[in-house]
C-alpha cells in the first residue's frame, strides 16, 4: 500500500497550479518542487524528492490531470 505525504483534500487549485507550473513549464524536478513549495508554502518536508512526487501527484488529481501522462511527465 502506497502511502502519500500530501492529501489532494487540502491543496487548493491555485497551488496545484503553482505546483504545476514549477514541474511543467520550469521543468522543476520533483525535488526542486518540495524545496519550492516548502520555501513558499513552510512545509517541513525541505526538498525531500518523495514529498515533491506526492505534490505533484496531488496537484494533477486536484487540476484533474495524470501525473504519468504529458505535460507531468
Amino acid at each position: 500500500m502506497a502511502y502519500n505525504t500530501v492529501d489532494p483534500a487540502t491543496m487548493t487549485p491555485e497551488m496545484a497550479a503553482q505546483i504545476r507550473t514549477w514541474r511543467c513549464d520550469e521543468d522543476y524536478s520533483w525535488r526542486a518542487a518540495a524545496r519550492a513549495a516548502t520555501d513558499l508554502w513552510g512545509a517541513d518536508w525541505g526538498g525531500n524528492q518523495i514529498y515533491g512526487e506526492d505534490l505533484c501527484t496531488a496537484a494533477a488529481k486536484v487540476l484533474g490531470e495524470n501525473i504519468h501522462r504529458e505535460p507531468w511527465n
